[in-house]
């Protein structure tokens, strides 16, 4: 499997390791990118990978949830470049998908398409031609997410570069919001891989300690240590892994009021307010998550231009 430059580029950018190393990485790996992220680490060049991909489109995530019924719904819209998206009029358009999402629950981007558009009595789909005549870019809706029980909290960070729901079972008169926004924020800053440990599939853990295994493999001072040694002290290191990767098992980055998990905070915060809260779920959009956007190349975009006038 071939590699480009931006390949190398977006391995740098995952794993803070050197372009060379990439570059070897890759070239060892035939260009598979997790693969190449495994050896890097089995190298001891690089701790983790940043969850991280080609994130180049514009557009918005946003959040909401419904004052008076406590819906919450969550949807990402695309459009064509980073001035449409701070638009007053697109901004419009995409909390008016979400009022949709909330009130609507649809089932897909297909049935969302089929509802009415707030205000109005034509369909989604019939007014996103107008919409786009109006903005003056192409518009995508991409997805979206809701939930309609327990208690909710949105978050929106930078303007919607990443919008985060939060679901909480609250027990006991108390108002949960600042501890679901708090943990929105600690989302959006450490973007987790999972929740909770228990959440964690086993085949991932079974890959995290063969990398644990591999890393000591290629270690001078670990290397002759007996394969069972290996295996235990790799077992031992997962509670490292799960303090990196999962949330609830993350240490909270607001230590200006919690010293401790996620999980040990969203018990501390509940407990002063005389309640009980615990995280059911959560979703986080990052805008433009996993959408590949064309490489332009101003130089050569430049160049051409001039040819074209002679």
């Amino acid at each position: 499997m071939a590699f480009t430059a931006q390949d190398v580029k977006t391995l740098r950018e995952m794993t803070n390791v050197g372009m060379m190393d990439c570059k070897k990485a890759l070239q060892a790996t035939d260009g598979d990118m997790d693969k190449a992220v495994d050896w890097l680490r089995e190298k001891g060049l690089a701790k983790a990978a940043k969850k991280a991909g080609r994130i180049a489109a514009e557009g918005m995530a946003y959040a909401e949830v419904c004052p008076k019924c406590g819906v919450g719904a969550i949807v990402e819209v695309n459009c064509e470049t980073d001035f449409c998206a701070k638009s007053d009029l697109f901004v419009a358009f995409v909390k008016d998908i979400c009022k949709v999402v909330r009130n609507d629950a649809p089932a897909d981007v297909e049935a969302l398409l089929n509802c009415k558009y707030p205000g109005s009595d034509l369909t989604v789909s019939e007014i996103l031609p107008e919409k786009v005549m109006s903005i003056g870019e192409n518009l995508q809706i991409r997805r979206f997410a809701r939930f309609d029980r327990n208690t909710s909290v949105a978050y929106v960070h930078a303007g919607g570069t990443r919008g985060v729901l939060v679901n909480l079972a609250v027990e006991g008169d108390i108002d949960a919001t600042e501890i679901g926004k708090n943990v929105a924020m600690q989302i959006a800053a450490m973007n987790p891989k999972y929740w909770d440990k228990a959440l964690v599939p086993q085949e991932d853990v079974d890959h995290e300690l063969q990398v644990q295994v591999a890393l000591m493999d290629n270690d001078p001072k670990m290397a002759s240590k007996p394969a069972a040694i290996k295996e235990k002290i790799a077992a031992g290191k997962m509670a490292a892994f799960y303090k990196e990767n999962c949330l609830l098992q993350q240490e909270f980055v607001r230590s200006d009021l919690f010293s401790g998990s996620v999980e040990g905070y969203i018990a501390d915060a509940a407990k002063k307010l005389g309640g009980s809260v615990k995280f059911v779920d959560a979703i986080h959009f990052v805008k433009g998550e996993g959408i590949e956007k064309k490489q332009e190349d101003f130089a050569a975009e430049v160049a051409a231009q001039m040819n074209m006038g002679k």
